[in-house]
């Protein structure tokens, strides 16, 4: 029978660069770290294992950069070019993405008057939200209220991933546009004309939450005076 054993030459050649162990009478070459090959072969029944590479084995991510543009929903005003159209600013932006994932929330088909409303104390840090807050207008009340009001959807559910802008939101945000253009300042269009666009709508449901909770048109001239911030 022929030996099925490393010769002492070849054991030699190999302990300058690796490691041989012995287990259950196979001997196991585990070949050193700074190997670069990958694989594993069998002379009787001596197995060679090779290390990998672990640079071979690593997922690289590519980095993606994204860039988000994100504007409001609004049509353009009559006679007034695009680059002169004012731009929403940053908080009322995140207020209108945190409407709609208001309106997901509650399971509702469309953002409305109150989603946007809610979405305005959730962002919190625009003034509109702090005069809301000081006037004991929280997101827990508007949203009891909401629910009082418009009631609470079927369970089984599922709202859009962006829900669309019922009538109503869609003229509180014109309006918003709108008055900012008549100002003739420079600027963005802040959170306090898109608060102020929602209590302009009379017969929505923002504005009757409002209403019930204590707003009206004194803290309206109140929250006017501040109408850039």
């Amino acid at each position: 029978m022929a030996a099925h054993t490393l010769t002492s030459s070849s054991l030699s050649s190999i302990a300058s660069s690796s490691e041989l162990r012995k287990i259950n009478g196979c001997n196991f070459f585990l070949q050193s770290a700074n190997s670069s090959s990958l694989g594993t072969s069998f002379i009787g029944n001596q197995l060679a294992i090779r290390k990998p590479n672990p640079n071979r084995f690593v997922l690289k991510r590519q980095s993606t950069n994204m860039t988000v543009s994100f504007s409001l929903p609004t049509s353009r005003p009559e006679g007034v070019p695009a680059e002169k159209s004012p731009k929403w600013s940053a908080r009322a932006i995140k207020s209108y993405a945190m409407a709609e994932l208001e309106a997901r929330k509650l399971k509702y088909p469309n953002t409305g008057t109150e989603a946007l409303l809610m979405g305005i104390l959730v962002e919190g840090t625009s003034h509109a939200a702090k005069f809301l807050r000081a006037n004991g207008i929280t997101l827990f009340k508007v949203r009891d209220e909401t629910v009082k009001l418009l009631g609470k959807s079927d369970m089984y559910y599922f709202s859009p991933e962006h829900p669309p802008l019922t009538e109503p939101a869609q003229k509180a945000l014109d309006w918003a546009v709108d008055q900012k253009l008549k100002s003739g300042e420079d600027g963005e269009v802040t959170v306090t004309y898109l608060l102020l666009g929602l209590w302009e709508q009379k017969e929505s449901a923002a504005h009757q939450i409002m209403a019930d909770l204590g707003f009206n048109d004194e803290k309206v001239k109140e929250l006017s005076k501040f109408v850039s911030p």
